[in-house]
């Protein structure tokens, strides 16, 4: 297959590389000129257990970087949108960048493509950018738009890539899908093929309910407190059962990171600008958020004043085996 990848990421270049990895070529487009000077090197601007390896495996056989989008887009069968997506003050997904691949795209684009949303956003931005491309682009070439969301956790993002739970796949045309399905098919694992809301929308359903997940054992936690119940006894009973499993049941300061905080927050969001108004996520986020005054709560508790007293946090980022601070609650 012949792949672009626009963003050089967490997402785009875990993507672009194994993609690589796994014998298709790949060019993977950034404007950062120094970020890609340092990717052509084998330099990998962040931390991610086997992205490096994997990187300089492939690096100028099958996997090349470039600031020229038109060139990359004009080789390519596949165009995979891998830009970043944070939040506005209103905590809906800023989508400028995503738009504006789309808007380039269309003034490059040469011939039939299938071009692939592989940021998290908001539901409806296939129709955005089908729309961008129709109205900027040449009458006379078709082209389909594919919603394919990534479920990569930071510090295994190369082995959930490669070993993935399932795949979606949104599409208005099956044959669309079909053709994307086939860069998978060689992971031999679970592909869901949906229309492109419905792709959209279980990025976003799935990254809350584990945030709510999170949130729950938290108030739990909480509780044990009070009553003199030991936390790790409790969720280590519930994980036994099937129904619970004991992914996502680690009490503590919360979930922080780039993907639960802006995603949550999005789909609350989302949900207001459709005309629902969600009752347990706004709590979920306000649980999260009370965490961090809890644990300061019981650090008071524990010392006294906290004034003159020196502090050692062990661990910054939000997750072991990734170097990424944002919305870290050791940052908040």
């Amino acid at each position: 297959m012949k792949i672009a990848v626009v963003g050089t990421g967490y997402v785009g270049l875990v993507t672009g590389s194994c993609f690589a990895d796994l014998g298709n070529m790949v060019t993977c487009v950034d404007v950062d000129k120094k970020k890609v000077a340092e990717l052509k090197k084998g330099v990998v601007p962040i931390f991610e257990p086997g992205l490096e390896d994997v990187v300089r495996r492939n690096k100028g056989s099958r996997l090349f970087f470039t600031t020229d989008l038109a060139k990359a887009v004009q080789a390519a069968d596949f165009i995979f949108i891998a830009v970043n997506t944070p939040p506005n003050k209103q905590g809906e997904a800023d989508i400028t960048n995503v738009k504006a691949v789309a808007m380039s795209i269309a003034k490059c684009i040469n011939r039939y493509k299938i071009i692939i949303n592989k940021s998290t956003v908001p539901i409806g931005m296939g129709d955005i950018v089908t729309q961008i491309i129709i109205k900027h682009g040449p009458p006379d070439v078709s082209f389909d738009v594919v919603s394919n969301p990534e479920f990569l956790r930071e510090g295994s993002a190369v082995a959930d890539l490669l070993h993935p739970e399932r795949v979606v796949i949104g599409a208005t045309r099956k044959s669309a899908a079909q053709k994307v399905a086939e860069i998978y098919k060689p992971l031999q694992c679970p592909i869901l093929i949906t229309d492109v809301k419905s792709a959209e929308m279980i990025k976003y359903a799935s990254n809350a309910f584990l945030a709510a997940k999170i949130s729950f054992v938290n108030e739990i936690a909480n509780l044990c407190d009070k009553v003199g119940a030991d936390i790790l006894q409790v969720t280590k009973g519930m994980s036994y059962d099937s129904r619970i499993g004991g992914q996502f049941l680690s009490a503590g300061l919360g979930f922080g990171g780039s993907c639960f905080p802006k995603d949550v927050l999005a789909l609350v969001q989302i949900g207001k600008n459709n005309g629902y108004s969600f009752q347990m996520l706004p709590k979920v986020l306000e649980i999260n958020q009370y965490q961090r005054h809890y644990f300061l709560k019981k650090v008071t508790q524990a010392v006294g004043s906290l004034k003159g007293k020196t502090f050692a946090v062990w661990g910054l980022s939000f997750k072991p085996n990734t170097d990424d601070v944002r919305f870290a609650p050791a940052s908040l």
